[in-house]
């Protein structure tokens, strides 16, 4: 009786969890420590003319927490601006000054995302 009891239990649990991470992983409700709440949707203003554009293709993005984690990650260098289309997992980075690829690069990584490609924009 107590190992039937201790089994249903468990069967509750996994139902749980694995309801959980099919709404983490299609982008539903909040993931990676946040929420809605968090997100900002102005542009970071440049202080002169954009002088280049990437588009950068990031890997990892689940949820608009995360598309809002890597816009804080690119907008933290100085000089440079981004949006984030997380349908296409892709950042448009706008840039007022010379920035080298590999410095978007790092912060992106640093903030826990993989970045798969850089291109011209």
């Amino acid at each position: 009786m107590i190992d039937g009891l201790i089994i249903l239990i468990v069967i509750v649990l996994l139902f749980f969890a694995l309801k959980g991470s099919v709404k983490h992983f299609k982008g539903e409700g909040s993931c990676c420590g946040g929420g809605s709440s968090l997100l900002r949707t102005e542009e970071k203003p440049l202080n002169g003319p954009v002088v280049a554009e990437r588009k950068v293709s990031i890997g990892g993005m689940h949820c608009e927490n995360c598309a809002e984690t890597v816009k804080r990650a690119i907008d933290s260098i100085d000089g440079v601006s981004c949006t984030v289309d997380l349908k296409n997992d892709v950042a448009a980075v706008r840039m007022d000054r010379s920035v080298d690829d590999i410095v978007i690069k790092r912060k992106i990584e640093e903030a826990g995302y993989s970045v798969n490609s850089i291109e011209q924009g």
